[in-house]
């Protein structure tokens, strides 16, 4: 499969931001199941603290949340409303640093915790430091609603510990388009530059140096604790079930079976399962998902034929693929790609 493809489908986002989005939108009055209509996602899914969303799976949901709304900035927005608490041990550790920097620090060694398509940087100069968000994977039509999101979680985080000291932020983003301005211009109160070769927030010195109205230590220290556990569970390929989905992945043609993929991960089968099913799901569950995604991207995606994508995915037989191709999406795979071309 195409490196593109890999990185799209590879789990990255905690659930918690998708559900998020989906309550913004049940505000806006719509229903949870004119919210999914198209996406392929169900709550059920969400509600998964393992399952992470793929840049595919997000990608799906944001197209479905600016056709309903038919606004732009929906990211920012989301961040300005959400609670640094519902950000969870990252959220604590920001919240009770003890100043503007720490918090500044936690959130440069901590952010993929939560997001790992993603790296901040923090550059040092004598009167400031700017925080550089730098995407590790092509965000394409997720970039705007993933940036405007940070820059909303970061606005909210300072509020937070600081209030009345955003408008001292210097902010410059990637992107441009007048409704985009427009909509960023009125939603926050901080210079802005658009355009910018790379996504900055500048802080400077003399705001880094005031203490944090919420700082606590002894919260610091738990919230630290939880954050470093989370980030040696992440430095290790994260939840079974995400190792599983990533390692299947980077499969190309056959896949392993069960018994195989146990000895992979130096285990026993039956380990596998009951820590699969501990996380609420199954290698078959998961080796189905992996085949509708990497299914539909490489239909609508890429010009491969049929019979090569069946090959690609395990199928020695194209109408087999076909078949089940139909049960999982109610149409072929030739109506589907299609269906693609047209929009």
């Amino acid at each position: 499969m195409e490196q593109l493809a890999a990185e799209r489908l590879k789990p990255g986002i905690h659930p918690t931001y998708s559900r998020l989005l989906c309550a913004h939108l049940q505000g806006m009055g719509h229903a949870q199941t004119e919210i999914f209509s198209g996406t392929r996602l169900q709550w059920a899914e969400l509600v998964n603290e393992h399952r992470y969303l793929s840049l595919e799976q997000l990608s799906r949901l944001i197209r479905r949340a600016t056709t309903l709304t038919g606004m732009q900035g929906l990211g920012l927005a989301l961040g300005r409303s959400t609670s640094v608490s519902a950000h969870g041990a990252l959220g604590y550790a920001v919240v009770s640093s003890a100043s503007l920097e720490g918090m500044l620090e936690v959130l440069e060694r901590f952010v993929s915790i939560r997001i790992r398509w993603v790296r901040i940087v923090l550059q040092h100069t004598p009167d400031s430091v700017q925080l550089q968000i730098q995407e590790t994977v092509d965000l394409g039509d997720c970039r705007e609603f993933i940036h405007g999101a940070l820059l909303g979680t970061f606005i909210q985080m300072v509020q937070a510990v600081m209030p009345n000291q955003s408008s001292r932020l210097s902010v410059a983003l990637p992107f441009d388009a007048p409704d985009i301005r427009a909509c960023y211009t009125d939603l926050l109160d901080c210079p802005l530059t658009f355009a910018a070769e790379i996504f900055s927030i500048t802080v400077p010195k003399a705001v880094l140096d005031m203490p944090c109205l919420t700082a606590d230590a002894g919260t610091h220290r738990n919230a630290i604790r939880d954050c470093e556990h989370q980030l040696a569970m992440l430095q290790k390929g994260g939840p079974v079930s995400q190792q599983v989905s990533i390692a299947l992945l980077d499969q190309s043609g056959e896949f392993p079976t069960l018994d195989v993929m146990a000895e992979r991960f130096a285990m026993s089968t039956r380990s596998l399962i009951r820590k699969l099913k501990a996380e609420g799901t199954s290698y078959q569950q998961l080796l189905d998902d992996v085949r509708k995604e990497q299914a539909l991207w490489l239909l609508q995606e890429t010009a491969l034929p049929v019979e090569q994508i069946a090959e690609q995915l395990g199928y020695q037989d194209t109408s087999n693929f076909s078949r089940t191709f139909r049960r999982w999406f109610g149409q072929t795979p030739l109506a589907t790609r299609k269906a693609s071309v047209r929009r």
